[in-house]
């Protein structure tokens, strides 16, 4: 898919400038209304539930691969996480996430601890790698 962006990976480019741009009214608009989140500590769902999580998860990630399929999106990202107090990174590494995007929102991301996880959860390998336009 070189040389055009896709609407999902479009709609997954702007939930992550919303997120590391502290804006949660944008993220839950982003999202579906019973949006799905799943991590290292289970999974969850709703808009309200995503909102709290953007207020105390002090997370930023950077999107630097995208896999795409259809209405799932795998992105491999460097995460930062920061300290409340005084904002400075506290702790960072490479992660991956599965979103699913419907009608032009995320139903549903789940972060993996790794990019080879995060393929293997969605059935996908390299071959669905694509460069943005």
């Amino acid at each position: 898919m070189t040389g055009q962006t896709a609407d999902e990976i479009r709609t997954i480019v702007h939930w992550h400038e919303a997120l590391n741009d502290g804006d949660p009214d944008l993220l839950v608009a982003l999202s579906q209304q019973d949006v799905e989140m799943g991590g290292p500590r289970g999974v969850v769902s709703g808009a309200e539930v995503l909102r709290d999580w953007v207020a105390r998860a002090n997370i930023r990630l950077y999107p630097q691969r995208f896999f795409y399929n259809r209405e799932t999106v795998v992105v491999e990202e460097a995460a930062e996480w920061r300290s409340p107090e005084t904002g400075e990174v506290i702790g960072d590494s490479t992660v991956g996430s599965v979103f699913v995007v419907r009608d032009g929102r995320v139903a549903s991301v789940e972060r993996h601890e790794n990019l080879a996880s995060a393929l293997d959860a969605a059935g996908f390998d390299g071959s669905y790698e694509v460069e943005l336009a």
